[in-house]
């Protein structure tokens, strides 16, 4: 049987696809999984429902989009004028990376799904890259997200490296928000040539991973790589 691998929905207020509230997520993250060998199994968001989730899961994604973690979660007193909450989703992928870890599940952290698992592992956040990183490259690309917008370097020997099989990658990139700081235990092994974080780690653990990438776009061969080995973990007794 595939390993279950549940996938964390964006919330969308009334509006556009509904009159409704909706859930919404691109087609690539649950094909990406599928290819990788996993059943994709897309969370609606019920903080009270987390315990039940993981328990028929094998590992979950934190999936990206176009908000931000809210500052205060990770210490900050000021929220720059670009930062963007979705309380809701945050509160239930909050709870959800908690459970998981609890149990020592394999988490994949994708974008801003790397970002907030980063603050939940009680590190902090550049609020937005070009206030904050003198010379950045252009983080929110402007060609179109199915192409490479730079590369990232892995430590060698890191889950990362290991994963993806190499020690250097082509990413796409689409994010105006990085990990600044990480707390204990947790290792940073992916970076953008301007120094801006790209993956980190928790080498005590099975597999957590975030990165800041999309690796459901399949913009490098590493990235297949990493989606193979993180489904291999959620496989493994």
């Amino acid at each position: 049987m595939r390993a279950r691998i549940g996938i964390t929905l964006d919330s969308e207020a009334a509006g556009g696809y509904s009159s409704l509230p909706w859930y919404a997520l691109r087609r690539n993250y649950c094909d990406a999984i599928l290819a990788a060998g996993g059943l994709p199994l897309p969370l609606p968001h019920q903080p009270d429902a987390v315990g039940d989730y993981l328990g028929m899961l094998d590992a979950v994604v934190i999936t990206g989009g176009a908000f931000d973690v809210d500052p205060a979660l990770f210490g900050a007193t000021t929220r720059h004028a670009t930062v963007k909450l979705k309380t809701a989703r945050t509160a239930f992928e909050y709870a959800l990376v908690q459970g998981a870890l609890d149990r020592d599940m394999p988490i994949l952290g994708i974008c801003g799904g790397e970002q907030l698992l980063a603050v939940v592992l009680g590190g902090s956040l550049i609020q937005h890259i070009p206030d904050e990183v003198p010379g950045a490259l252009a983080h929110e690309q402007p060609n179109p997200r199915t192409e490479p917008g730079h590369r990232v370097v892995a430590t060698p020997g890191s889950l990362l490296a290991r994963a993806a099989g190499m020690t250097e990658f082509s990413v796409n990139s689409a994010h105006h928000q990085a990990v600044k700081a990480v707390g204990d235990g947790v290792m940073i092994s992916g970076v953008a040539p301007d120094g801006v974080i790209e993956a980190i780690e928790v080498p005590a653990r099975r597999f957590v991973l975030g990165v800041q990438w999309h690796p459901e776009y399949h913009i490098d061969a590493a990235d297949g790589a990493i989606l193979r080995a993180f489904v291999a973990a959620a496989e493994a007794p």
